[in-house]
């Protein structure tokens, strides 16, 4: 479909529902990739209207607080790609600093439901 609307779904963790039967509802072309390192790749070939991704916070690592860090240097490339964040409230605080420094278009907490989805992404 010409002009169709275009989603990428990052799910490396997942803890919500199979939302890819709403991503089509909505009318969007998914692609699901299921680490960083794939969306990378990705982004490279084909820039999605919206990316879709969980905030994992992880104290291991050595120049970041979660897995989110480096695909949001990515996306600064291209600012009409909208991100849209699943996050743990109890780590709420930490991903606020996170978007100090990073463009996230939308934010849902867990529990991540269909309906908060829809409406996020019905605002696009």
């Amino acid at each position: 479909m010409a002009g169709q609307r275009s989603l990428l779904a990052i799910i490396e963790l997942g803890g919500y529902p199979n939302l890819m039967p709403l991503y089509q509802r909505l009318g969007f072309e998914v692609e699901l990739v299921t680490s960083q390192r794939q969306a990378r790749t990705s982004l490279k070939k084909h820039q999605p209207d919206v990316v879709v991704a969980e905030y994992n916070y992880q104290t291991d690592f050595r120049d970041r607080s979660s897995n989110l860090e480096t695909l949001a240097a990515v996306l600064q490339r291209y600012p009409r790609v909208k991100l849209l964040v699943f996050y743990s409230p109890r780590h709420e605080e930490i991903f606020r600093r996170f978007r100090e420094s990073h463009e996230v278009w939308k934010a849902i907490p867990f529990p991540v439901t269909e309906q908060a989805v829809a409406e996020a992404l019905n605002e696009l």
